[in-house]
């Protein structure tokens, strides 16, 4: 049983990434279109187009980071080696040139390719850290759920505080765009030292041997259907969490009317974009201390597909609020709670069952390709967050979406039918397809606990046997 301050140590590195990675899912589409200034269609594009690289980068760096020798272990010298430039890069994302149009956007696709590379490179690394911290199962559900706990602290953290910041260094005189930057300068502090934390307070305990070509490593990995259905899980995932967190700060903007007081129990509450999205994170944060005992008694695949049913049956109650009185304003707040803990309880889940695709490949292929695995976890998560992004963008451009040249004034303009229509639909029914579509995919996932107690089992023996012994004939496990 690994000590609490490992587990602690653990979710420190994805707190770092998450007070990122929430962001750029929620505020940099907006950033782009009202305070950067490029257009709603080659903010799309951008968000798009750049994921091509990362088809690229992700396995690259989960081949890379396998091979990976050090007195440190494989994965966990990137959080070392990674810290500075990550937060570097973050930055100069958020770093807007007083130049023309055209050079703008080369500098946006240029930081932001910076961005999405330097964290593959220590994000995926981290992720694999999950596969050779224990060889338990559940125990690595327990990680799992420390991991995305203090994720949710993280990005609650960065998206509660965002707008204030923003606003606190506004008054201090700088310009808008240079607000937006400093707030990114507290939050790369911020990810830097904690990047640091994770790597003093966590060690890799198993001794995985990649022993297979590269090219049999990818051979493999192309052959793994319990891998290619949990990425299809996983990309429907993480396009529902960007298809609504991008959408928040529109919807806010046109449709709430950008900040509005509620009333709760003679209580007056300042309801914004932030604190909508603030409240989802220690909402999420409940949903992730869920997660150990709801799968200890239903399992990891029954626990998904359960909860991706709710969130289609909330996502359309959802479209039936009104947020022109007190009430529907809070309903809105309540339903951004529920929502919220059952994608909270879905996150661990998804890491523990890359770990879990990863034992499955290593007891059939004889060589861990833990790396490899986790790296198209990471690319899933982009590739969720570019295509969420990019439709947000294209969606809200093609319905009429009129924008602003300038966040700090505008909030008058009225939008068109259409726009306000397909702001509710991204709010609701697009992510409630989404949800659907992930239920299915994770219906024919073969991998259950009676199938991965059996893996386990068998994985452990094949590794107390010597490296000359002869292998065992792979049988599916039953």
């Amino acid at each position: 049983m690994a000590p609490l301050k490992e587990k602690i140590g653990y979710g420190f590195g994805d707190m770092a990434s998450s007070m990122f990675w929430k962001v750029f899912s929620y505020y940099l589409p907006f950033f782009y279109a009202n305070v950067f200034g490029i257009s709603l269609v080659d903010t799309g594009v951008l968000l798009l187009v750049t994921r091509i690289w990362d088809a690229v980068s992700d396995p690259m760096m989960g081949i890379v980071a396998d091979r990976t020798k050090t007195r440190w272990g494989k994965y966990r010298p990137y959080l070392l080696w990674v810290a500075a430039p990550f937060s570097i890069c973050g930055i100069l994302l958020f770093t807007t040139p007083d130049w023309g149009y055209a050079a703008k956007l080369v500098w946006a696709y240029v930081t932001y390719i910076l961005m999405m590379t330097v964290y593959t490179g220590i994000n995926v690394p981290y992720g694999a850290m999950l596969g050779v911290m224990t060889d338990d199962s559940q125990e690595k559900t327990v990680f799992s759920s420390f991991r995305m706990f203090f994720a949710y602290g993280g990005s609650f953290i960065a998206l509660f505080a965002w707008d204030p910041l923003c606003k606190m260094f506004a008054g201090m005189g700088l310009s808008l765009q240079s607000s937006w930057q400093f707030a990114m300068i507290v939050i790369a502090v911020c990810c830097f030292v904690l990047f640091l934390l994770c790597f003093t307070l966590t060690r890799e305990k198993l001794a995985t041997v990649s022993s297979a070509s590269l090219g049999s490593d990818i051979k493999a990995l192309l052959t793994n259907k319990p891998w290619w259905l949990l990425n299809g899980a996983s990309l429907c995932f993480n396009l529902f969490n960007t298809v609504r967190g991008a959408t928040v700060a529109f919807f806010f903007a046109d449709i709430i009317g950008g900040e509005q007081h509620i009333l709760i129990f003679s209580l007056s509450l300042l309801f914004y974009s932030g604190l909508f999205l603030g409240v989802g994170e220690v909402a999420n944060m409940v949903g992730v201390a869920l997660a150990v005992p709801i799968t200890n008694k239903f399992g990891k695949k029954p626990t998904f597909i359960l909860v991706d049913a709710l969130l289609i049956v909330f996502s359309v109650i959802f479209f039936m609020l009104s947020p022109e009185s007190n009430g529907g304003l809070l309903l809105m707040l309540l339903l951004q709670i529920v929502i919220s803990v059952l994608t909270g309880v879905m996150s661990p889940l998804v890491w523990s069952m890359y770990a879990d695709v990863s034992d499955y490949s290593e007891l059939k292929n004889h060589s861990a390709s833990t790396g490899l695995i986790f790296s198209s976890a990471s690319m899933a998560q982009k590739f969720g967050g570019a295509i969420g992004g990019a439709a947000v963008m294209w969606l809200l451009s093609g319905c009429g979406y009129i924008e602003r040249s300038d966040a700090t004034s505008a909030l008058d303009i009225v939008q068109p039918e259409s726009a306000i229509t397909c702001l509710w639909m991204l709010m609701t029914f697009i992510p409630a397809g989404v949800a659907l579509l992930s239920m299915i995919i994770v219906w024919l996932y073969p991998l259950g606990t009676r199938e991965m107690n059996d893996i386990v089992a068998r994985l452990k023996e094949q590794r107390e046997k010597p490296v000359d012994a002869p292998a065992d004939e792979f049988v599916e496990p039953v």
